[in-house]
């Protein structure tokens, strides 16, 4: 029996899904899409031969059993997920349920939003002598976040919400427990779709800005003083620091 295929599709973009997501795709016999992340163009890789189901009309069970069914059937299927899978895909759940089944699965990373925003921006999270910590999180909403948002916000890491966009003035109220309000913040929505767009502001103002501009979905929120792009110079480049593969000058 063939694995199933979990593929992550990237942040958008056609062109940043990888090598092997892409060609997988077009091998496969059938494909179950996130249609309500995943923009259309990225289907230009099935095979018009394919059967091509959008999860987003689905609910778990009705997914499984189509991987299933089309695994038994010796078939090349693919899962086609937003982002990464690892990153709030339900991938475990996934795994979990065609494990039960024996049915075999392989997971493909895709690129996540939250570096496609980073590249969009042009900014380093872990920039030196800033800070070399990046959070991933979001805010409760009807999911529960074990995690407390304002004690995470008391390490001034380099921070990214997802999911988070429609709840943003509950996120700044709990971030400015330990953020200064002066911190600097981004809201990228719909990054690296044609329809992307970027929003900078303080912290304080996020709310505010998220409101006006009607941001309430497929949105990052980005926090820290990495988004300035001022620290210091990396030491592994510094012409006078040795390493095993370079002696530095004196």
């Amino acid at each position: 029996m063939r694995p199933v295929y979990i593929v992550g599709a990237g942040p958008g973009d056609p062109e940043l899904i990888t090598v092997k997501g892409a060609r997988l795709l077009r091998e496969a016999d059938l494909v179950v899409y996130a249609g309500s992340l995943i923009p259309s163009a990225l289907l230009q890789y099935v095979s018009p031969q394919a059967a091509l189901y959008n999860s987003a009309e689905l609910d778990r069970e009705e997914i499984v059993r189509l991987l299933e069914e089309g695994a038994r059937a010796d078939k090349t299927v693919v899962r086609l997920s937003s982002g990464d899978p690892s990153l709030y895909g339900a991938l475990a759940e996934l795994v979990s349920e065609l494990e039960k089944r024996g049915i075999p699965c392989e997971v493909v990373p895709g690129v996540s939003s939250f570096l496609a925003a980073a590249a969009r921006l042009k900014r380093e999270y872990t920039l030196p002598g800033v800070t070399q910590t990046l959070i991933l999180t979001r805010v409760a909403g009807r999911t529960p976040v074990p995690e407390d948002l304002r004690a995470l916000s008391q390490h001034r890491a380099s921070l990214c919400l997802f999911l988070s966009a429609s709840l943003a003035e509950e996120a700044v109220s709990a971030l400015l427990a330990g953020y200064p309000p002066d911190t600097p913040a981004a809201l990228v929505e719909r990054v690296t779709w044609p329809e992307e767009r970027i929003f900078t502001c303080p912290l304080a103002e996020l709310a505010q800005v998220a409101r006006r501009e009607g941001v309430t979905r497929t949105a990052l929120v980005l926090v820290g003083d990495f988004l300035k792009g001022e620290g210091a110079p990396s030491c592994l480049y510094d012409p006078h620091f040795s390493h095993s593969y370079r002696r530095g000058k004196k």
